[in-house]
This record gives structure tokens, C-alpha cells and sequence, in this order.
């Protein structure tokens, strides 16, 4: 289109190719295509486009012609909170996912730092041995000094887990004033605490004292921390201009951590009972119970290897993962989630060495990359093919990843680490067996796949 775009990337590994305010300056108007937060404030006075990832890949053009017909709206850093989209407004789903990936994205560096040291804790005591007598097993995972210090250096990482999820929601949804209300009611679903337990002490309760609410807790935390800013902002909108300043500085924050800490002191009570029912059942989980569950999570992370299906049954893995983490027993529906993520990336590499007539040289060349991607749990390596000829690999994806996942949950398989794929195998209960079943998954996916795909011209 001979238009000169300089383009800033927002990923798992942070801002990339910042922009600078002499590009800025420059600029006829800015795209932003993004499923989370970004930072707006610097776009002030441009010609803003605000729209998911998906649309940034499909409706490039458009989105290009808008700015340059100045049909853009200009963007006001005031109204940075109410920016959605210049020209169409997200869904309440919509809104929700993108606020949601706000504090998982940020959220997820925690949970695999701190999950995979507090698996090798155990590991290395596993390895180094502890005494069998009941007193010495309890401290399991920190019991020898090498691991007591991969345990610490764990639970410190997850203790910020919570108040870091809900903090990024709420700054999703309302900037700097719902970062730190967020943070507050991560900390409280964390801590537990609960009106009775605050107001009259342990012991003195006459309401029932709350137990952490942990992932459901600091999840719905952040969005209450988030409203309860978007509120506070109409109610304060009405004073003087020369208040701004301490709106901004004193009240909002003042206000919202004191409000969402005491909407988040009553909503504990039934977020704690709630996550403890969830807790007691994934930990008694056995038989059909755990063979549905896995074929469920198991198919969940290949219907859009990546997208917001895929990303909610791994959220809800690393949810269950907190719970069992410390306990040493790891979560079959985390080591579910993991299995059936290698396998459409693996299943790419199947049917292209089984079916070369129906892959170009450079689609068997990407299947070579694919070991890597399946091995490493990089599921996101399948989405070429997916998208290239989707009614025929995604269903194929589906059935391998939901068979990868039925067999770990039937096999009762627990895995102690968030991420790494065959790199944190032995943090696994059984890394043959493991291993078999994600083989066992890619195999089928790749034949089905291979079968029903077109032989190229």
C-alpha cells in the first residue's frame, strides 16, 4: 500500500521494538491489535484504532485506509479507561477475554517460575532421600537443604501469583487506580480473610471464617477492582478541573482499595467454599470422572491451539495446579492439559512424513519444526495448518488431543510443572507412560489428519 508502519509487539516476553515519541509524533495514526492491555497514555491526540489480534490479521487494508481517510476517532488519554474501539465496541465476551488475558499473561511467569522450582524441590528430595517416619515425609520438598531452597525460592513466586492476576485485570480495566485496588483483593483471596475473622478476630468470629479463594477468588477480585474504579470515576467525574490531580493522586485510590476491600471481606465466605468443593473434588478425582475431565481439557487446547478456548482449559490447569503444588501430589487435570498440547504440533510432523503426497516441500519442512514445537508444549506450532485447511485439521487435532487427555486422566497421571513439556517430564508420576500417551495422541491425529487432507495438485 506504500505506507511506512513501524510495528511494537506486546508478547510473553514483553514489549518489543518499543516505539519512541519521535515515531509517535510522526505518525498519521496508530492499530492497535491486541487481546490484552497495552499501554495507551503515549497515544494521545492520534488517530487510534483499537481492535483484537485477529482483525489486525484479517483486515489489514481497512484498518490502514481508516487511518489514512481520517475516519479514525482521536484517542484522549482521560478517556483511556472507556477506550474500546474507534469504530466498534467489544462484546461483553469479548471485553471479559482480553481483561482475563490482561492478568493471565502477566500471572503466567510466576506460575512456571514457582511451580517448576517447587517441583524440583520435591524432586531433589525424592532423589537425595527422607526418612520414612511420618514427621520427616511431611517436610517433603524441603527437607534436605538443597531443596528447601528451590521450595523457598517457589513459594515466594506464588505467593505474588494471586494479587499479580487480579492486578493486571483490574489495570485492564481501569489503569493505575484498578492496578492497585486489584492487588489488594488478590492479596485478601490469598490470605483468606473474611469479614467475621477481620472485624472480630479468629476466635471471636460470629461469621464463618473464609479459607483462600484463591484463582476463582483473585479472578473475580480483579473485576470487581476494575468496577469498582469504573464507578468511583462517574461519581468523582463531577468535580473541579482543579482537582484533577487529587481525583487521580488521593481518592480513586483511597476509595477503590477501600471499597474492594470491603466487598472482597464478605465475597470471600462463599469464593473459599466454592474453591474448597472444586479443590476436594479434582483431589478425589478418579475413574470415568477423571477420564471425561481429561477428554474435555484434552480437547479444549486443540479447538484454537492458542485462542481463548485453548487458554481457558490451561487456566483452569494451573488453577488446579496451585492447589496440589505444595502438597507435592501435582494435578492430573494440569498433566491432561500439558499431554494434549504437544499433540496437534507432533500430529503435523506424523501425517507429513506418512503423507508427502499431500504436503508442498515447504509444509514438510514446517513439520520438522513441529517436533520441537510439540516437544517444548508449543501448541501454537499446529496453527498454520489448522488454518490453512481447517474443517479437516482441527477436527483431527480435536480427536488426538481429547484421546491424550482421556488416557492420562484414566491412568490418574500427575504432573508437578506448568510448562516445559519433555523438559519437566520426570516431574511427571509416570514419564513413560506419559510420554506414550501424547505418542499415542499425535499418532491418531496425524493418520485422520492425513487421510482426510487433499492430495496437493
Amino acid at each position: 500500500m506504500g505506507v511506512t508502519v513501524r510495528v511494537e509487539t506486546n508478547g510473553a516476553s514483553g514489549v518489543g521494538n518499543r516505539l519512541t515519541a519521535e515515531e509517535i509524533a510522526k505518525a498519521e495514526g496508530v492499530i492497535i491489535a491486541a487481546d490484552k492491555a497495552v499501554e495507551t497514555a503515549r497515544f494521545d491526540g492520534k488517530k487510534l484504532i483499537s481492535k483484537p489480534v485477529a482483525a489486525g490479521i484479517r483486515q489489514t487494508e481497512e484498518l490502514i485506509q481508516t487511518i489514512l481517510d481520517g475516519k479514525a476517532d482521536v484517542f484522549h488519554a482521560e478517556n483511556a479507561a472507556q477506550a474500546s474501539t474507534s469504530q466498534e465496541k467489544l462484546s461483553l465476551g469479548g471485553a471479559f477475554y482480553k481483561h482475563l488475558m490482561s492478568g493471565v499473561s502477566q500471572m503466567l511467569p510466576f506460575v512456571i517460575g514457582g511451580g517448576i522450582l517447587i517441583a524440583l524441590a520435591f524432586l531433589i528430595d525424592q532423589v537425595l532421600g527422607v526418612p520414612t517416619d511420618l514427621e520427616s515425609l511431611k517436610q517433603l520438598g524441603s527437607y534436605n537443604q538443597p531443596a528447601a531452597y528451590f521450595m523457598s525460592a517457589g513459594k515466594a513466586a506464588f505467593g505474588f501469583m494471586l494479587p499479580i492476576l487480579a492486578g493486571f485485570i483490574g489495570f485492564s480495566i481501569a489503569e493505575k487506580p484498578g492496578l492497585v485496588a486489584g492487588f489488594v483483593a488478590g492479596a485478601i483471596a490469598d490470605s483468606g480473610a473474611a469479614l467475621g475473622n477481620v472485624a472480630y478476630g479468629a476466635t471471636k468470629a460470629t461469621i464463618p471464617a473464609a479459607q483462600s479463594s484463591g484463582f476463582l477468588g483473585a479472578l473475580v477480585g480483579g473485576f470487581l477492582a476494575g468496577g469498582v474504579i469504573l464507578v468511583l470515576r462517574k461519581v468523582l467525574a463531577g468535580l473541579p478541573r482543579t482537582l484533577d490531580g487529587i481525583r487521580s493522586i488521593l481518592l480513586l485510590p483511597l476509595l477503590g482499595v477501600g471499597f474492594t476491600a470491603a466487598i472482597m471481606f464478605v465475597l470471600n465466605i462463599p469464593m473459599s467454599a466454592i474453591n474448597t468443593g472444586m479443590n476436594t473434588f479434582l483431589t478425589n478425582l478418579g475413574g470415568s470422572s477423571a477420564v471425561l475431565l481429561g477428554l474435555l481439557v484434552g480437547g479444549m487446547m486443540a479447538v484454537d491451539m492458542g485462542g481463548p478456548v485453548n487458554k481457558a482449559a490451561y487456566v483452569f490447569g494451573t488453577g488446579t495446579l496451585t492447589a496440589s503444588a505444595l502438597s507435592g501430589g501435582g494435578s492430573t487435570v494440569m498433566a491432561a492439559v500439558m499431554a494434549a498440547g504437544m499433540v496437534p504440533p507432533l500430529a503435523v510432523f506424523v501425517a507429513t512424513v506418512l503423507f508427502k503426497d499431500k504436503f508442498t516441500q515447504e509444509e514438510r519442512d514446517s513439520g520438522l519444526t513441529n517436533i520441537v514445537m510439540g516437544l517444548s508444549f508449543i501448541t501454537e506450532g499446529a496453527i498454520p495448518f489448522g488454518a490453512a485447511d481447517p474443517a479437516r485439521a482441527i477436527p483431527s487435532f480435536i480427536a488426538g488431543s481429547a484421546l491424550t487427555g482421556a488416557l492420562v486422566g484414566l491412568a490418574g497421571l500427575k504432573l508437578m510443572a506448568p510448562h516445559g513439556g519433555i523438559f519437566v517430564i520426570a516431574l511427571t508420576s509416570n514419564p513413560l507412560l506419559y510420554i506414550l500417551f501424547v505418542l499415542i495422541g499425535a499418532v491418531v491425529s496425524g493418520i485422520l489428519f492425513g487421510l482426510l487432507r487433499k492430495p496437493k495438485n
